[in-house]
């Protein structure tokens, strides 16, 4: 379709049944559809020439057409697309509020810092005070605890499942115990029966890391509604993208107003960008030691942040949404296919088992070299990486080993032997979406000769 062709808007008297702009809009979703169709064919595979990925984003022309229709609006801010976005993912991750961030990494931030309110009371995380979680995990899941002054308490993880050793929770009780914060490996949930009952028992706060479990359930109920406080990723790695981008969740009103605060500025006021005044009362607060009457939109009562995303990323994560499911489906099926094709090689390789009681939404497929086998990871790995099979490390591995960490202040439990297990010889696989049948046969194929060799 030619742009000229918009005369065919036109009426015989000379008007126009639409306004001008949105026939307008209308041919550029057409066209931005035909651009797809050119700048992103269908790719064939070919056995050791093509890639196959751990990760990637799987997208179609119409998720370009929102990200294109959002820019056209040039409200280039948080707006009408992210406000829409906050009400649908709520509502898919089964949770009051839902409210969106530039990432999961800043989600993370957002959802502890929120917990060190003083409008929280007797409650509120104080500096010192300590938060429980792995070493075996993503920096960003431990980082939020350092930046606001807590003192993270390391505890081991289980083999094959990945998630927190929940026999150490005990153990990693103290006097200043606030918080536990840690991830549903891989999108693996852990052992929520154990870990909710711990944090009733003690009156401790608990974050859930949903970043790489979207769609993930325990006993039949989504991750995320579990916690005080949970996160999620929109990162192109993750099951939906949005480039950049995450969101932090509660079914708490009152955490969702503090939420809010720490990713706007640390801002007292409520009012949406672009809007005044829906307290009815702006020229009325007298708060800190501001005289009565000080505008409230810059009224502060945090030391808070600015991590809103734009309404282009918001417009593609709508349009992301409708496809989760399948997303979601394509992944278990992918993860099934790489476990039944491997299973006859578990006298080399440790594969994953779900937590019981869990039905993962897997992000990856991880994988243990088994140190009697005879092989090495790092030859495992460089053996799939030549035959252009992507691979990913366990994150951090042990986080206490790595450069930034090791003049942290933390306690941790034990020596943590299945931290640095994972550490040394544990890697994962793709099963996102974008992965074909002939893909999956081919890692496969690749995982037999090695063995074979050996």
């Amino acid at each position: 379709m030619e742009l000229t062709n918009i005369q065919a808007a036109e009426t015989s008297n000379g008007s126009y049944e639409k306004p001008r702009k949105e026939v307008l809009r209308e041919q550029i979703r057409e066209l931005v559809t035909q651009y797809h169709a050119e700048a992103f064919p269908a790719r064939t595979f070919t056995p050791g020439q093509s890639d196959v990925p751990v990760s990637g984003k799987v997208f179609d022309a119409e998720d370009i057409q929102y990200a294109v229709d959002a820019s056209l609006d040039f409200w280039l801010t948080t707006g009408r697309f992210a406000e829409e976005f906050e009400r649908l993912f709520a509502r898919v991750m089964g949770v009051r509020d839902a409210r969106l961030v530039n990432s999961g990494s800043s989600a993370n931030l957002v959802a502890l810092s929120a917990l060190t309110s003083d409008s929280l009371g007797d409650e509120a995380l104080q500096p010192g005070d300590e938060v429980i979680t792995v070493a075996a995990g993503f920096p960003t899941t431990v980082n939020p605890s350092i930046q606001n002054s807590l003192v993270p308490v390391f505890v081991d993880v289980q083999l094959d499942t990945y998630d927190i050793d929940v026999t150490q929770l005990e153990a990693a009780l103290s006097d200043r115990t606030g918080a536990v914060m840690i991830a549903h490996t891989l999108g693996n949930p852990f052992d929520l029966d154990t870990v909710t009952a711990f944090c009733r028992k003690h009156n401790l706060w608990l974050i859930e890391d949903c970043c790489d479990a979207v769609g993930a359930t325990y006993k039949g109920q989504s991750v995320g509604t579990f916690g005080d406080v949970s996160t999620a990723s929109f990162y192109p790695a993750h099951h939906i993208t949005m480039g950049e981008g995450g969101a932090v969740m509660t079914q708490k009103p009152a955490l969702t107003k503090l939420i809010e605060s720490f990713r706007d500025w640390g801002r007292d006021c409520w009012c949406a960008p672009g809007k005044d005044n829906t307290c009815g009362k702006r020229f009325e607060w007298q708060l800190g030691e501001l005289p009565c009457g000080y505008d409230h939109k810059y009224i502060y009562s945090h030391i808070g942040y600015n991590l809103k995303l734009s309404d282009m990323q918001a417009a593609v994560g709508v349009s992301q949404l409708k496809k989760l499911p399948g997303f979601i489906e394509a992944r278990r099926a992918n993860f099934k296919r790489l476990y039944e094709g491997l299973s006859d090689l578990q006298e080399f390789f440790s594969l994953p088992q779900s937590t019981p009681g869990a039905d993962p939404s897997w992000f990856g497929f991880p994988i243990a070299v088994k140190p009697e086998s005879g092989l090495k990871r790092e030859d495992v790995e460089k053996t799939l990486n030549q035959r252009k099979i992507n691979t990913r490390l366990l994150f951090g591995g042990n986080l206490l080993r790595q450069p930034a960490y090791l003049k942290t202040k933390y306690r941790k439990i034990g020596d943590l032997p299945n931290t640095d297990y994972v550490m040394n010889n544990v890697f994962w696989i793709g099963v996102y979406p974008g992965l074909s049948d002939s893909m999956l046969n081919y890692i496969i194929e690749v995982f037999h000769e090695i063995a074979r060799r050996r």
